[in-house]
């Protein structure tokens, strides 16, 4: 019976600003080891056997940045296929389009293995263990969820109740005291929010229990485009009808619900990597308790954790600290108070500021751009395409551009005219022109792009012609 893994990558994870932000989330975080956390939940369900194609929900603004994480690690060429989400719309509504989507393409009795993109799970060997316990309920007629054993009264997660492999109840995020009660009892496991079953079952459960999810969810994907690539599929969803499905979680539509669920209990090596204090878990620490990463420096500095992207960070005299340094960013906040570092992109997100959606190194298609600086009427740019990459034919009405290539060779469309830009030379683009930039060659193309107008923001762009669909 074949598995396909649906891997879940949405959300923003704002507890992890400013490394997480909107357009590069938690999914897409590197750790010590430099994969990140998308890589490895790939590398993970990649490694498990019977796998014919691992399916991803995501936002449709990922896609590509998506596609080059897992081009990186798929050393198999294992098959990807995509469901695209215009928006997020919570765990019920995702997993019931690809629990559809698999039943259309590999049939009912097809096994779905559910994935959160920004877990962390460090033994492999338990964790297939796991999955091969899980399968075996699930081809039972079982939704099968995975609990893992508690070693601490955490309070940020919810709990599963069970005698045995049976499911008694669900939990919510519970109180310290409350928390402390489940680990003692030894009857209740952090529900890790993974899932195993057939595909059939699902939509079958999904009827009884949830029946205006699963209409709605399919009468999204019936008025959706689908792309097939290669031997993968890719699936758009339509921005209207997905409006109407209900945002709800698959705990909440039907794991609550249902009188078919199971419950496979692991000691996995599982985080959910939630907050600054799970990541700084993860690096080794010195004899006073100091966990640093990047080009560091301390002086009589205790318990603390520092992350530094960019530049030499140092501190002295201080304890109990986690500090977060990036291009164009700083966090500092104290170790007890970590979940209130979402409290800080909600006022970005208010004063509409950049730093809660990008980076200042912003992924496309085609490659990368860095803002390197800005001030009024001006912006200057760093980019990088790919080999045989291009932008769009596009133009601009309120500024004007400076190219100037750093190395490779850039081919030039600046209205009527098509040109060759070589190393060391440059090019002007006024507004109002339409323009494509591509590079020809074999290795990526470098170039500082100045624009210089009245209004710079990313939204003044016409497009074209464009190969990613973007039109």
């Amino acid at each position: 019976m074949s598995i396909i893994p649906v891997i879940l990558s949405g959300g923003v994870g704002a507890r992890l600003w400013p490394v997480s932000r909107e357009l590069h989330p938690k999914p897409f975080m590197r750790l010590a080891d430099g994969a990140s956390l998308l890589q490895k939940a790939f590398t993970r369900a990649a490694a498990l056997p019977d796998v014919v194609d691992v399916l991803t929900v995501t936002n449709r603004d990922l896609y590509f940045k998506t596609e080059d994480e897992y081009r990186a690690v798929n050393t198999a060429g294992l098959p990807t296929s995509f469901i695209l989400e215009p928006f997020g719309r919570n765990t019920a509504p995702a997993i019931a389009v690809a629990a559809a989507q698999v039943a259309f393409v590999h049939g009912e009795d097809a096994l779905l293995l559910v994935l959160p993109a920004d877990h962390l799970i460090a033994d492999q060997h338990a964790f297939a263990h796991a999955v091969v316990q899980a399968s075996q309920l699930a081809r039972d007629g079982y939704l099968v969820t995975f609990g893992i054993a508690p070693n601490a009264p955490e309070t940020g997660y919810g709990y599963i109740e069970a005698d045995g492999c049976t499911v008694k109840r669900f939990v919510e995020k519970p109180n310290l005291v409350k928390a402390k009660e489940y680990v003692a009892s030894g009857q209740y496991y952090w529900n890790a929010g993974m899932f195993c079953f057939r595909a059939g079952t699902f939509l079958a459960q999904m009827r009884e229990h949830a029946p205006e999810v699963l209409t709605s969810a399919l009468a999204c994907l019936a008025a959706s485009e689908k792309a097939q690539k290669s031997n993968s599929i890719q699936v758009e969803l339509d921005i209207e009808s997905f409006k109407c499905v209900p945002d709800i979680s698959i705990d909440y539509a039907l794991m609550e619900r249902s009188s078919k669920v199971a419950v496979v209990a692991c000691d996995i090596g599982w985080s959910d990597i939630g907050s600054w204090s799970a990541i700084s878990d993860l690096v080794a620490v010195d004899e006073r308790g100091n966990g640093i990463l990047g080009e560091v420096l301390l002086h009589d500095a205790s318990n603390c954790y520092i992350q530094s992207d960019t530049r030499v960070v140092s501190a002295v005299g201080v304890e109990n600290l986690i500090v977060i340094d990036t291009a164009d960013a700083l966090l500092v906040v104290d170790r007890s108070r970590v979940q209130d570092v979402k409290q800080i992109v909600s006022q970005l997100k208010a004063l509409s500021h950049e730093s809660y959606k990008a980076h200042r190194e912003v992924h496309r298609p085609w490659g990368t751009y860095t803002v390197i600086e800005e001030g009024v009427r001006f912006k200057i740019k760093r980019i990088e395409v790919k080999p045989g990459a291009s932008l769009s034919l596009q133009m601009h009405h309120h500024r004007s551009e400076h190219w100037i290539v750093v190395s490779g060779m850039a081919k030039v469309i600046n209205g009527q005219s098509e040109f060759l830009v070589n190393t060391n030379e440059s090019t002007f683009i006024p507004a109002g022109h339409k323009h494509r930039l591509e590079n020809p060659g074999v290795k990526d193309l470098v170039m500082i792009e100045v624009q210089s107008g009245e209004y710079l923001g990313e939204d003044d762009i016409v497009r074209f012609e464009d190969h990613y669909g973007r039109v």
